[in-house]
């Protein structure tokens, strides 16, 4: 054979594979990451590459098998599955191969592709779900499963998504703690076995750890450098990641709802759709995935993502439960005095036959308090209308006192053990939502309230208590349904909020952060970090929610908690997520006060920046005692830099802060703002290159204790 020939067979036999390839791959991109699948000859999808995308088709050829995309139990597999299921005959096999795959555009950048698998022995039918977010290279995934079998399918697990890695290391980074201690970052590399983060509690399924994680590949990912693979669930209830080192040291991670005491009973045709598990993968450290996620939530997730958020005056830590209306009307003045948006009346202001005058009763009667309110809430929403403020609320519907009007005449509603004692969290229980009579009932809070008084412009959803005393009077024989079905009857609820108030905002709030999820931000404008409003804490707190969620998102108020920290501190900590007050007038000084009026004005000027623009978390409290975050808007024509020195050692080397974002061909006049009267800055005003704020720096450190620093950045055109 000549050697012409041999070329042109070798070249045949490259364009037969790729050829062959462009059948029966199933590509799944965005601007800068590929999710690879190609069909066995088996029939087997296998995921054959996750990573930076790949720029020539011809290459995919070259692609080795990978593993299967969607493991199921009772095969040749011998690791963790990501579906288990117990058919009419009790044979818990699955076999699924490949049928079809089609894409379709959602919309302009929003592409979904659907891969359908099906067992060549049962009547069951499984479908992965893809949507790619190109710009901002965020992947969403969920499994839709169904049958024909003439009797329920069990399902005992179902997961979201499976995913694949062959890297040399990985390192965990996750974010736990408690009440009050939220979201502390620890990062461990992962050895053979198996790593699990989940939760079993129900409503307030976040409190010990939410539904998110980072993912360094082959090392420690740095805030700019290194791959990493972010992930969070959208799901507000329990959820379980596992994430498994096999003896090749592949890594699997699978995603999805928690299959403790879940296994569902399927009927034939019904859909069982699990939860979006959306991830990005950025290939220059930690904040590009950040932005990444901030930028898709604003666009695609968020309620309201790209509108505007109202600052307020919270009275829960002027007055807890003891108040009455005048009390109020004057707090009112103190929003106006202050300057904020908003006043928001917090917990005590329902119930008569056992007034709310602590957490322990009162809890589902959602009447005014006629001693409390003699006018009803008519009266505050017309006078904060007479001060040109909106009126908020609170509310926690979904929860009860067992002391409590509601308690005594529908305990069938209750989730309660019919032969035990009661165990409460917090003296109260959880309303069982899988129920559709409770259902109505929760929305008739919001509905009520929004029908008698239409004037209340926000409402604060709380919601204190994990899940006990674990059965439903609804579900009856049914039992392992329940954690399911009331987040599904949860979303029922704030469907018909949404369909009917589209454009009322609530605060997420469950005892802090017991919720922070990306569902639940659909129905939400904003959430409640913690119940820990002490200013150092919140450094960190919002450090660690910021690898997820946008600033806009994170409720932020300045209190009394630490007293050490001055008022500046305080508020500048705050001005970092979306600003509130919860404190006393009283308690300032004239100075303070003039101080908080000049910052709110700053603050409502650098909204668009701060809520809106591209974050770069520049020094971390990690790493010191000092920290700063800066946040650019889109078209780097403004900027503000935070800077934190919390408790300097004496004589501690400083060093400048490299700045980030900025058009290095541009200069930019710099300008510390938010002073306290008669101070001045020691911090020079002047103009400087882009390229030298990001290469050399500013000094905006200082040794004083406690000392904060706000730092605007305009560029001069």
């Amino acid at each position: 054979m000549s050697m012409l020939v041999r070329k042109l067979v070798a070249l045949l036999c490259i364009l037969c594979s790729v050829s062959a390839w462009g059948a029966d791959v199933i590509r799944v991109g965005t601007q800068n990451v590929d999710l690879i699948f190609r069909v066995g000859e088996n029939k087997r999808l296998k995921q054959v590459y996750l990573g930076r995308k790949l720029l020539n088709d011809q290459d995919l050829q070259y692609l080795t098998e990978g593993q299967e995309a969607y493991l199921t139990h009772g095969m040749e597999d011998y690791f963790e599955p990501a579906i288990q299921v117990e058919h009419n005959d009790h044979n818990s096999s699955l076999e699924l191969k490949y049928i079809s795959h089609e894409k379709k555009a959602l919309q302009n950048g929003v592409d979904e592709i659907i891969v359908t698998l099906q067992d060549d022995k049962y009547p069951v039918t499984v479908k992965l779900h893809y949507v790619t977010y190109f710009d901002t290279d965020i992947i969403k995934a969920y499994t839709e499963i169904s049958h024909k079998e003439k009797k329920p399918l069990l399902l005992h697990r179902y997961a979201s998504s499976m995913l694949h890695l062959d890297k040399k290391k990985y390192f965990l980074t996750e974010f736990s703690g408690d009440w009050a201690t939220e979201v502390h970052e620890s990062t461990q590399e992962l050895q053979f076995g198996k790593k699990v983060l989940d939760t079993k509690l129900g409503t307030r399924s976040n409190m010990f750890t939410p539904p998110f994680f980072q993912l360094s590949l082959n090392n420690v990912a740095e805030e700019n450098a290194g791959e990493v693979l972010m992930g969070t669930l959208g799901w507000t209830g329990n959820f379980r990641f596992t994430f498994e080192v096999d003896n090749l040291k592949k890594l699997r991670v699978i995603s999805g709802i928690n299959p403790y005491f879940s296994t569902y009973s399927l009927p034939a045709k019904e859909v069982f759709r699990t939860p979006d598990f959306f991830f990005t993968y950025s290939f220059s450290g930690k904040g590009q995935a950040s932005r990444n996620f901030h930028d898709w939530a604003r666009q695609y997730q968020l309620k309201d993502g790209m509108g505007n958020r109202m600052t307020l005056l919270n009275n829960w830590e002027a007055t807890y439960f003891d108040f009455d209306e005048e009390m109020l009307v004057s707090l009112m003045g103190d929003a106006v005095k202050l300057g904020v948006d908003m006043f928001l009346l917090d917990d005590g202001w329902f119930a008569n036959k056992y007034p709310r005058h602590s957490d322990t009763q009162g809890l589902g009667d959602w009447t005014e308090t006629r001693d409390k309110l003699p006018n009803g809430i008519t009266r505050l929403v017309d006078e904060a209308a007479k001060k040109n403020i909106k009126f908020g609320i609170w509310i926690e519907p979904e929860m009860v006192n067992p002391k409590s009007e509601l308690y005594e005449k529908h305990k069938d509603w209750v989730i309660h053990l019919p032969n035990r004692d009661e165990y409460y969290f917090r003296n109260q229980l959880v309303l069982d939502l899988s129920n559709p009579e409770v259902q109505d009932f929760v929305f008739g809070v919001v509905d009520g309230l929004m029908t008698k008084y239409p004037g209340i412009a926000y409402f604060k959803w709380d919601c204190n208590s994990p899940i006990t005393n674990i059965y439903s009077p609804y579900l009856k024989e049914n039992q392992t349904h329940l954690y399911v079905d009331y987040v599904r009857g949860l979303y029922n609820v704030l469907d018909r909020i949404k369909a009917k108030y589209p454009n009322l905002p609530m605060m997420l709030c469950s005892g802090g952060s017991g919720r922070a999820d990306y569902k639940a931000l659909s129905y939400f404008t904003e959430f409640w970090p913690s119940d820990n409003t002490d200013p150092i804490e919140r450094l960190f707190i919002q450090w660690g929610y910021s690898q997820f969620f946008p600033a806009k998102t994170l409720c932020a108020h300045v209190t009394t908690w630490n007293k050490k920290a001055s008022i500046k501190f305080r508020t500048e900590v705050a001005m970092m997520g979306k600003l509130g007050f919860d404190i006393k007038l009283s308690d300032l000084t004239q100075d303070e006060l003039t101080y908080c009026n000049a910052a709110i004005k700053n603050y409502n000027r650098l909204k668009p920046t701060v809520l809106d623009g591209n974050m770069y978390r520049l020094v971390s409290p990690y790493e010191g005692n000092h920290t700063s975050t800066m946040f650019v808007s889109k078209d780097k024509s403004n900027a503000v830099l935070f800077a934190f020195d919390i408790y300097p050692r004496y004589a501690e080397k400083l060093h400048n802060v490299l700045l980030e974002g900025l058009d290095s061909e541009k200069l930019y006049m710099v300008n510390e703002i938010n002073l306290v009267p008669g101070q001045n800055s020691p911090f020079k005003s002047q103009v400087y290159s882009g390229d030298y704020l990001m290469k050399v720096g500013l000094n905006v450190f200082t040794g004083k204790h406690l000392n904060s620093r706000v730092i605007e950045i305009i560029r001069k055109d």
